[in-house]
Parts: structure tokens; C-alpha cells; sequence
């Protein structure tokens, strides 16, 4: 493991979790499941089964040092900020040339911060297999299954005539992020298409390398010409990077021009939490099929719900179907699950009145 780093991307906002999740508190802080836990707290002790916990490193804006230091215990000198967001690229630029300072033989484990991962021993294993094939100069990506055509996810394409076992690995052909609907069906169609779970494995070098090739002007930003890294300086090279470098996600700066990606079969109880709705599929639900966390929900012929209120919070609903209840920041949204795309929309509009 001591080769093995954690980066742990916890920049976003989550606004389709609104009202739960805002600007000043997103997703990835807050307690969704009702375990106990939050996010990013389950995200850190995932990722310490893989990588020393002194080697775990969390991207995120700067407004959030404080939170991630809170939450999870880490250092400081192990929370790496952006002064402004950029999308994934440059953040993953700067943790590569970081750590590549530290150790060139590095391999980085990139995850968001905000997965849901149910079986956790599946999740440990699959990234030893991409670990491995890392070593041979390859960008890594872990591939879920499509349940349905859904143009939020990025699409990998890999030669299915050899078999899907879970935990085999696959050259990629071609990734094509975030197609129309009609792309996504033809592709969910096919079964030679996978879901890219936004979890990349790969050595510090690999990442430079393509970046020196694709996108040269982030490695060139981003590449330290003394001793900048691991030291004082380092904030303000850093800050002056992000301020000059473009805003571009890993996927479309390096996945997709590259031809030395490979995906691994997993299946592991994926979800990336992005709706309510994705949230709805992994909670326990009653005879009637309503999700509920809250201590004093109260339903009566209502079904297929999602409530989530504060414990202690006395509700009663009659009469609903497929709604998703939240009551959280002095805000009540009452919403149809079929509409829970126009969230950040309405969001926008509460904040304006």
C-alpha cells in the first residue's frame, strides 16, 4: 500500500439535493443515508482500506478546508484547495504533480466524494485488479452495468465477445461523455457499453504523460520549474495555475483522446447519489414503498415517497404518490419524483423571491 494514494474529489455543490444540500453545505457533508455518517466521512474510510490514511488527500474549494478538516480528521497538508472551480482536469493535474514530487512510483486512486458504495470488500478488490493493470502505463476507469439510458454519465465502449465477468478487465475503444438520449439508448442497447463510474486508477506519471500530450497548457500551468510543491510556496503556484488554466473535466482532457485506457467490470452497489431519486433506491422502504428518514413521519395512503425531514419534526401526508418530501435549511419542497430535474431550476427561483 505504501505506493497507493487517495484523492478524494469533494469540490461540488450538489444542487440536485437541494434544499438539503447548498453552496454552503453540500451533499458530501451531510449525513444523506441516515447512518451516522457523512459522505465524505465514508468516502475517507473506504479509501484507507486501499491507501495509508497519511496518503489520503482531499481536492476541494477552499471555502471547505475547514469542513473536510472537521469531518474526517485529516491534515490540513492533506486537504488541497482551489481557489476557484475549474472542473476535474486541473485539480487532477495538481494532485498528480504533487504527489509525483513525493513518490515516482505513485499510484493515485481518484474518487468523488459523494458515491454511494454498499459492498465495500467487491469495491477493495476491483481496485487491486485496476492497481495491477495500472503498472503497465494504463488510465484505469471501474465500469458499471447501465440499468437504463440516462445522459448524465459518461459511456465506455469496450468489445464485449470475450465476456462481461465482473472483475475482468477490458481494453476501451472509444468514451464518449455524456451523449443525447438516442446515443445512450443505442449504447444501453448493445451491452458494449458501461456506465464510467467517475473513479479513475492510475500511476502520477501515466497522468502526465497524457496531459503533457492532450492538454498541455494545464501540464505546463501545473508543473512546478523548482521547488514550489510540498512547500510554502505552494498554495500561491497553485492559485496562480487555476487562475490562468482553463475549465475542463478529466474526461474530455484526457479519457476521451487517449489510447491507453482500460475499464474493470464492477459491480460493488454503485450509486453517485446525483437525485433524490437515485437516493429513493437504496433506502428501506415501508409495505407501500415510501423511503422515509425522520422520527415522527406520519403517511397515510401515500406511496412510493421519499420524506426526509428532521428528527423530531412532526409530518402528515395523505394521499401522495411518487413525491419527494425535504424539509431541511427553513425550506419545504414538495416535488413529483418525474420533476426532480427542474430542482436546481425552482432552486434558483426560491432564492430570488
Amino acid at each position: 500500500m505504501n505506493n497507493n494514494y487517495g484523492i478524494i474529489m469533494a469540490g461540488g455543490i450538489g444542487s440536485r439535493f437541494w434544499p438539503m444540500s447548498q453552496e454552503s453545505m453540500p451533499k458530501q457533508f451531510l449525513d444523506v443515508l441516515g447512518t451516522g455518517r457523512t459522505l465524505i466521512q465514508m468516502t475517507v474510510d473506504r479509501l484507507a482500506k486501499i491507501a495509508p490514511r497519511d496518503q489520503i488527500y482531499v481536492m476541494t474549494n477552499v471555502d471547505y478546508a475547514d469542513l473536510v478538516h472537521e469531518q474526517t480528521g485529516l491534515a490540513y497538508s492533506q486537504i488541497l484547495t482551489e481557489p476557484m472551480r475549474k472542473n476535474t482536469a486541473p485539480c487532477i493535474a495538481y494532485a498528480a504533480h504533487k504527489i509525483h514530487a513525493q513518490n515516482e512510483n505513485a499510484n493515485l486512486v481518484v474518487a468523488p466524494s459523494d458515491h454511494l458504495i454498499l459492498n465495500e470488500d467487491n469495491f477493495v478488490s476491483i481496485i487491486n485488479t485496476a492497481i495491477e493493470k495500472a503498472a503497465q502505463d494504463q488510465i484505469v476507469t471501474l465500469g458499471i452495468k447501465p440499468s437504463r439510458p440516462d445522459t448524465g454519465y459518461g459511456y465506455i465502449h469496450f468489445d464485449s465477445a470475450s465476456g462481461t465477468e465482473l472483475g475482468s478487465v477490458k481494453e476501451v475503444k472509444q468514451f464518449t461523455e455524456k451523449p443525447n438520449h438516442e446515443k445512450a439508448q443505442e449504447f444501453v442497447a448493445s451491452g458494449d457499453y458501461y456506465w464510467n463510474s467517475g473513479i479513475f486508477i492510475w500511476k502520477t506519471s501515466t497522468v502526465i504523460d497524457g496531459l503533457k500530450a492532450f492538454k498541455p497548457q494545464i501540464d505546463e500551468l501545473f508543473s512546478s520549474k523548482g521547488n514550489d510543491y510540498n512547500t510554502d510556496q505552494e498554495q500561491a503556484f497553485v492559485n496562480n495555475a487555476f487562475e490562468k488554466v482553463e475549465s475542463v473535466s478529466i474526461d474530455y482532457a484526457l479519457l476521451e483522446p487517449a489510447n491507453n485506457v482500460s475499464v474493470v467490470l464492477s459491480d460493488f452497489g454503485w450509486s453517485d447519489l446525483g437525485t433524490w431519486g437515485s437516493l429513493y433506491t437504496h433506502l428501506n422502504h415501508d409495505n407501500e414503498g415510501n423511503a422515509v428518514i425522520g422520527d415522527k413521519v406520519n403517511l397515510f395512503d401515500s406511496t412510493n415517497c421519499i420524506v426526509n425531514v428532521p428528527n423530531g419534526k412532526k409530518v402528515v401526508l395523505q394521499g401522495l404518490d411518487d413525491y419527494i418530501i425535504v424539509e431541511s435549511n427553513d425550506t419545504l419542497m414538495v416535488i413529483k419524483k418525474q420533476d426532480e430535474q427542474k430542482i436546481k431550476e425552482y432552486s434558483k427561483m426560491a432564492d430570488q423571491a
